[in-house]
């Protein structure tokens, strides 16, 4: 029997918890976060949860509350990714990450412009060593975006013989009524919404400015509506720059688009500066305009009763769309694969589990990571990116994610050309 500690206890935390809950290998959860009434109300909801207050700012507490535990599983904010990474290290065990990691001390002499991509780096060979050293795996980036597009996209590239680009495209038409721009954590969404974006473009990792770059899209689950999608600050593409060659048959383009409601929400905030972590002086008061932006965003709802009240309250729309592009070569043939991902939406995944439609396929994408590691299906030793299962453990993460209502669609389609 295995012990785990879920750090972070918000919208898909909160998930993760519930779903270990389940696992009959596991005999307790440790379920921690800096707010202790968050921690306790989701162990309210399960029968292995201990509530744990921690604060991740210190590593000394996060090896406290994780005293004996096999796995840590990180949902918290990106600052606190290394020392969530050291006291895995410390403590000898597995680790998981949601995100990657912000502020690592190894690469704080390197340009900020390069900082994250020589954070990953650094993650996969320095990090990735310790881990290797305790006979451990940490894997990073297995929420939705990235971790399920991750699987998705290993899947799409699969069928075909070599790949030469790569669309992952996400478009979130879940809206309420009631004001509520963003579905998860609105530290992180509204932080990405200002940092530029990467992509992989011939060959090469390079930086884009966010909403620049527009594509256009009609897809049948957005009822054949023309919708925009935008450069927004992903991992996806940098994992499978990395990755290339073992992973993505040599790809030598990949993109992520975002698009939808917090786009729209955040695009008129950025153009107006009010996204900027840099202090201003408004009639003598100092002001940083992201954190007042900040300030007067909901937080994302995870409560059953506070889900239901909103949608009781009325639904805008209750739609979205998750899809992989991969054009390459597939029997000699110039062929593009599309792929599309079927999740339940607001209304059902209520129905379902008590959860929002985001915490069903991020938080319950998230736990199937956690479900091949707690299973012991995990055999790689180090540091891997989301995108680096084998192709037995993607078929079973699919199969699994099948029987969640997490489905998908293939369709090889000839004569189209990427326009990303």
């Amino acid at each position: 029997m295995k012990k785990v500690m879920v750090c972070g206890c918000g919208a898909q935390g909160s998930t993760i918890c519930r779903k270990l809950d389940e696992e009959q290998c596991i005999e307790e959860i440790i379920c921690a976060d800096y707010n202790f009434e968050a921690a306790k109300a989701v162990c309210r909801l399960m029968t292995k949860g201990t509530p744990r207050q921690v604060n991740a700012a210190h590593v000394d507490e996060i090896v406290a509350a994780a005293e004996g535990c096999e796995l840590i599983v990180n949902v918290m904010p990106l600052d606190f990714g290394v020392n969530m990474l050291k006291a895995a290290i410390e403590l000898g065990c597995s680790y998981q990450d949601l995100s990657a990691c912000e502020n690592i001390t190894e690469v704080m002499d390197v340009d900020e412009y390069d900082r994250w991509i020589e954070g990953i780096k650094c993650m996969y060979t320095t990090y990735g060593s310790r881990f290797a050293e305790n006979n451990a795996v940490a894997i990073i980036g297995t929420g939705s975006a990235p971790g399920v597009m991750c699987v998705m996209a290993r899947k799409a590239v699969n069928e075909l013989d070599e790949c030469d680009t790569i669309g992952m495209m996400v478009y979130e038409g879940v809206e309420a009524k009631r004001f509520l721009p963003f579905w998860w954590s609105k530290d992180v969404a509204l932080a990405d919404m200002q940092e530029d974006a990467f992509a992989w473009e011939n060959g090469e990792i390079i930086r884009t400015k966010p909403f620049s770059r527009p594509i256009y899209r009609s897809w049948p689950e957005m009822e054949n509506e023309e919708v925009v999608l935008v450069e927004h600050a992903h991992d996806e593409p940098v994992y499978v720059g990395f990755n290339n060659e073992k992973y993505f048959k040599g790809c030598k383009n990949a993109y992520f688009k975002y698009g939808g409601v917090g786009i729209k929400f955040s695009e008129p905030l950025y153009r107006a500066g009010l996204l900027s972590w840099e202090e201003e002086e408004i009639d003598g008061v100092k002001v940083v305009p992201h954190e007042l932006v900040l300030k007067h965003v909901p937080m994302a709802p995870k409560d059953p009763e506070v889900i239901k009240e909103i949608i009781d309250e009325g639904l805008v729309s209750d739609t979205g769309a998750f899809v992989v592009e991969a054009y390459g070569k597939k029997d000699g043939r110039d062929v593009m694969v599309d792929l599309h991902l079927f999740a339940p939406g607001l209304v059902d995944s209520y129905n379902k589990a008590k959860m929002t439609g985001e915490m069903y396929l991020t938080g319950q994408g998230a736990f199937l990571y956690t479900r091949l590691l707690v299973n012991d299906m995990i055999d790689q030793r180090g540091l891997i990116s989301s995108d680096m299962l084998s192709d037995e453990q993607v078929e079973q993460y699919i199969k699994w994610a099948n029987e969640l209502d997490i489905t998908y669609t293939i369709d090889i389609k000839e004569g189209i050309k990427p326009d990303f």
